[in-house]
């Protein structure tokens, strides 16, 4: 099956998903089978880490027309055993705090992706625009977009950034499985996504279960928990509380990230006084100190009150002046990913100091070049010099390093920087071409 016919049956699930809001769908799984499983195969990513059966990609691959035919028939018979997750912890930061990563078998993310691609195509016709978080065709950037966009239009107003207690770890499973049913009765599916849920995780060698939440790193979560979430947040912030508010208000999510903006502080107050009720509701719990109610009106000449600043998606938002000298929302790279990006780049050179030169050019360019193209927007080009400062000096640092006989003093670096120039900062999304 190639990718355009997949793509065709995908636009056939999404028109009935369409025509068709209150029905549950009980005829999805029908469309995977093993040339459906080989495309899926195709989109799974080869260089990953493997799970806990330790099984590599080109192993699987050896015999791939055999391994799929299996991995179908086990699928369907309901004779399949999800396997246990394996799970590392990732440094967040500079400290000592972590995120938890499950890391299925690579057998089991293509039957993940597998369903995902029957469940997405039906669910993009329910989830609401307000939502950009692992979703086709939308990003980080375009959720910045919105948000700034909506801001302006009111003025400012009042934020409620919300921050959800280990979201991902406190998914209700019971919860999650009536949420789907309303829209997915498909036992084959159902049966599936039941079995990934209660599969244990294997962390330092022991195996537990867990009642309550979807590992994070595995292909269908993110797609289970916006799922979860446009029920929990999403329908009831467009369908309910909007309509009884008095001003303008909206929403932008990008997975658990969430920001409301309201123009209203009464409303705004309102929202955020009934916010834990509804999320208790789903046995989800709101941060008691990372979420807040922020005033983020447009400055003004009597306004003695200094509009408050916001984190959202790696960015800190804030009332700057323009070069005409009006007040405009800015954005800048927050304060803990600055931090985050320096240390990280420190701990790559000391650990790759005796490297080739020509190696660590290369690859601190790539790097670079990585950042920018997150980071570089409108307004943060100093944030994205300092970046670029911080790896100048740390590169000196430990090429200084390699040996005691040799010290590497700055007319010397200056001379290898001809040779080997770094990657110049630049603004790749720009509010005035993209409007955002």
């Amino acid at each position: 099956m190639s990718t355009q016919e997949v793509s065709t049956k995908q636009e056939r699930i999404a028109e009935n998903a369409k025509r068709l809001p209150d029905v549950s769908f009980s005829a999805l799984a029908h469309h995977i089978d093993v040339k459906w499983l080989f495309e899926a195969y195709n989109q799974t990513r080869k260089n990953a880490a493997p799970g806990s059966d330790g099984m590599t990609s080109e192993e699987y691959a050896l015999n791939l027309g055999e391994n799929l035919q299996r991995l179908l028939d086990r699928a369907k018979s309901g004779k399949y055993r999800a396997p246990a997750v394996k799970r590392v912890h990732i440094p967040k930061g500079k400290g000592k705090e972590t995120r938890p990563l499950g890391l299925p078998t690579f057998e089991d993310k293509i039957l993940q992706r597998a369903v995902k691609m029957a469940l997405e195509p039906l669910y993009e016709q329910e989830f609401y625009d307000c939502s950009y978080g692992f979703r086709p065709g939308r990003s980080q950037h375009m959720a910045i977009t919105k948000m700034r966009n909506e801001l302006m239009k009111m003025n400012g107003g009042w934020i409620i950034d919300i921050d959800i207690k280990k979201y991902f770890d406190t998914i209700d499973h019971q919860k999650l499985r009536e949420i789907i049913s309303k829209r997915v009765c498909d036992g084959v599916i159902t049966r599936l996504i039941g079995k990934w849920l209660k599969a244990g995780i294997l962390e330092d060698g022991e195996l537990y279960y867990s009642k309550r939440g979807t590992p994070q790193g595995g292909v269908l979560s993110p797609l289970l928990s916006n799922i979860y979430l446009h029920e929990v947040l999403d329908v009831w912030f467009e369908d309910t509380a909007k309509p009884r508010l008095k001003g303008k208000a909206f929403m932008v999510r990008f997975a658990d990230d969430v920001i409301m903006g309201f123009q209203n502080k009464k409303d705004a107050l309102r929202v955020y006084e009934v916010l834990p009720k509804r999320f208790a509701k789903y046995n989800l719990t709101l941060h008691p100190e990372k979420t807040r109610l922020i005033r983020f009106c447009r400055p003004n000449g009597a306004d003695k009150v200094k509009p408050e600043t916001f984190d959202f998606l790696g960015f800190t938002h804030y009332w700057g002046k323009s070069r005409k000298g009006h007040y405009i929302i800015k954005h800048k790279t927050g304060k803990g990913r600055l931090a985050r990006t320096i240390h990280n780049f420190n701990i790559w050179l000391k650990k790759n100091r005796h490297m080739e030169v020509k190696e660590q050019h290369a690859i601190l360019c790539r790097k670079l070049q990585g950042h920018y193209a997150y980071y570089g927007i409108t307004f943060n080009y100093d944030m994205l010099y300092r970046v670029w400062e911080a790896v100048k000096f740390l590169w000196k640092k430990w090429l200084s390093r390699r040996s005691r006989k040799s010290y590497l003093n700055w007319d010397k670096f200056e001379c290898l920087l001809e040779r080997y120039p770094l990657t110049k900062p630049r603004v790749v999304h720009s509010i005035y071409a993209a409007n955002l």
